[in-house]
């Protein structure tokens, strides 16, 4: 078992992740009778495929030989009104003062575009991953 979560009420969830104790509350967005005083159950969909694609892409900069620090990313969630469901999520990764010299940055780009959530989401969820380094 990876998470245990509880129903608080209001359109909000937490989730508390077993092995670290870490919690997480999400908050229903305020276009679906919500608060949007947290994440959305969406934005974690977004919020996932980003920070995975950005994981095994650090993974395969540290293999390189490289220190993946300065990578960052900003998401755009797309929501289909109906059904509702999130359409597409846009990632732009960046990496502060670019790529390191000597850096096979083709391999690097693979690995975040194949990563665990990239492949296990539906064909129909556009993704757009860009790179700007």
């Amino acid at each position: 078992m990876t998470a245990t979560g509880n129903y608080l009420g209001g359109l909000r969830t937490q989730v508390t992740h077993l092995q670290s104790g870490n919690t997480l509350v999400t908050d229903a967005p305020t276009d679906n009778q919500g608060q949007g005083q947290a994440f959305s159950p969406t934005d974690l969909l977004a919020v996932s495929l980003a920070t995975c694609a950005v994981t095994t892409m650090a993974l395969e900069a540290k293999r390189q030989g490289f220190d993946p620090t300065g990578l960052s990313w900003t998401i755009l969630k797309k929501m289909a009104p109906a059904p509702r469901r999130v359409a597409g999520v846009d990632v732009v990764i960046g990496w502060e003062g670019g790529a390191p010299a000597g850096a096979d940055v083709a391999k690097l780009k693979e690995a975040a575009l194949h990563c665990p959530v990239a492949r296990s989401l539906h064909p129909d969820l556009v993704q757009d991953i860009q790179f700007a380094f």
